[in-house]
Order: C-alpha cells, then structure tokens, then sequence
C-alpha cells in the first residue's frame, strides 16, 4: 500500500527507472519505489516530469498534483479504470436512490462536526453546543446543521476571520491544505471504481470531484488543527511559505480513528472509498469508514 508522498518545491526533472521515481536536482539524485507513493505535488518552477513516468504514475494510481504560480493547488492528474470491477461499481453509484444518498450526507456531516467538536475541545474550548448540533442532524441535513455549526465553529476557533478573505494567511493554509487532501481522496475514489464527478450532495455541473467535496468534509477539521497551530504567531496577511505548503500536506499524515483502528489520514481516504461501495452494495449508510479524531480514552469521539 502507498504511504508517502513527494513534494516538490525546488527545480527537479522526474523518470522512471527500474520500477522507482527518480529525482535529479543540482545537488544530486534520489530514488523512490514507486509502488510507495500514492501523491506528487509539483509545487515548483521548472519540474519535469517524463511521460513514461507519468504513465507509470497512472497505472500506479498516483495523483499527480499542479500548483498556479501563487503555489495554489489548481489540477490534478488521475487514472482511468483503476479497479477491477469500475463498471459494476459505476453502474450501482449511477442508480444510488435519494433517500440512500441522504442517508449518507447525514453520517458525512455527523462526522464533520464530531471533529470540528474534537478539534475545539483539544483547544480547551467549549464544543457542547457542536455536540449536541450533531444530534440533530437528518437525513440529507434539511435544517442545514452542518452551516450553523460551521458558523458557531469558525467564531470559536478564531478572532477576526471569515472564511472568504483570500489574503488572509489562515484560509491560504486551509485551503492548500484541503486541496491536497481533496486530491488524495479523489484518488481513493477513483481507485474503488467510483465515479468522482457524482456526489453525494454535491451536484455541481461544472465540477468534476463532487464525490470528493462530499467525502473530504468529515477530513476538513484536521487541516485546519495544523493551520492553527502555524498561524498563531504569525500575521495574517503573511505570505504562505514553502514550510507552510510541506505541513499543510503533511496533514495525510496525522492520525485518525476509522472504526477502531488508528491509520493515517492518507489511508483514511482509502477507508472512506471502501467503506462508500460497501455502503452502496449493502444498501446500508451506517458502514461508511468515516475519520475522527484520536482523542484521549473516555472523552467523547
């Protein structure tokens, strides 16, 4: 199974060699097997990589990931017909009924404010009221609990901030962060045989990772424990830094609960990928593998 990724942030030109990645930079070479990568971000002028290598990325499952020339992530590059059975499982995700895709929007956006709650009391802050919102959150979330939680949220985490100020360094952080996980889920997807581009709830005509945007909520709150923990002595209109771009990646690799293992947030996604086909093939949303946070034995999940 892949576990690391590779980050470049420095001119370098890729090739594939003997089964592993190899990276040329000035100061010299190194290789990796490629069957332990499971993402390249090229967060870097002037990289290179060789179609032989981007094929073998491909039938490896690698996410490839592009960056603008502000160092925001804005592609990515996945395989085609990656599992076994993809047209099975894409014929059960085409014919998912309203009522089993709601049921499963519930247990997300359960999830997702289980470990915004998490996240908070990690902090020392209160997060009774997160809490008891999760109780009350439907099938298909109709009262719209997930955006009154996140609002209760987002004032309990910071001071001054609101989440469409561009420059503000705690949303760069975020949001670079999200992408990257985003992309790895994406991934997970497409690896299961799912079809990225049919969410859940999300149905946009113009996005091709709705399935993604669906499945990467309950993740959001472990990007942000990293941004706020590098944004607490710095100011907010600062600039993201390449130190900044390598821990907001880092964020796959922190750990999670799935269940009553303890995995990296990395094989998370794969968890939630096949915990979604098992969920469609039972026609039960209650075996999703959803992450939570770790937290300390007799606190709540």
């Amino acid at each position: 199974m892949a576990w690391k990724g590779l980050h470049l942030s420095r001119p370098a030109r890729l090739n594939f060699s003997d089964n592993q990645i190899v990276v040329a930079q000035d100061d010299g070479e190194a290789r990796l097997p490629l069957e332990d990568v499971a993402y390249i971000i090229l967060d870097a002028p002037h990289a290179t990589l060789t179609s032989t290598l981007i094929s073998a990325c491909m039938e490896a499952g690698v996410v490839i990931v592009s960056v603008d020339a502000r160092h925001t992530p804005n592609g990515l590059a996945l395989p085609f017909h990656s599992h076994h059975r993809q047209a099975g499982v894409a014929a059960k995700q085409v014919l998912l009924s309203e009522p089993f895709k709601k049921r499963c929007w519930q247990g997300v956006v359960v999830a997702k404010i289980d470990n915004q709650a998490a996240h908070l009391e990690s902090l020392g802050r209160n997060a009774e009221a997160l809490r008891a919102m999760a109780k009350l959150v439907g099938s298909g979330d109709p009262d719209n609990v997930e955006a009154r939680a996140a609002r209760d949220y987002w004032r309990a985490l910071y001071k001054d901030f609101t989440r469409d100020d561009a420059c503000d360094l705690r949303n760069k952080m975020m949001n670079y962060g999200y992408a990257v996980v985003r992309a790895c889920v994406a991934r997970a997807l497409v690896a299961y045989g799912l079809l990225p581009a049919l969410g859940l709830h999300h149905v946009s005509v113009t996005n091709a990772f709705n399935l993604a945007d669906d499945i990467l909520e309950p993740f959001r709150p472990f990007v942000d424990a990293i941004a706020v923990a590098r944004a607490e002595k710095r100011k907010k209109t600062d600039d993201l830094t390449i130190d900044d771009r390598r821990a907001m990646a880092g964020a796959l690799h922190v750990n999670a609960r799935v269940g009553k293992e303890i995995v990296s947030l990395l094989v998370a996604s794969e968890k939630a990928a096949e915990g979604l086909v098992q969920a469609m093939e039972s026609g039960s949303a209650a075996i999703l593998k959803l992450p939570f946070f770790v937290t300390p034995k007799g606190s709540s999940p």
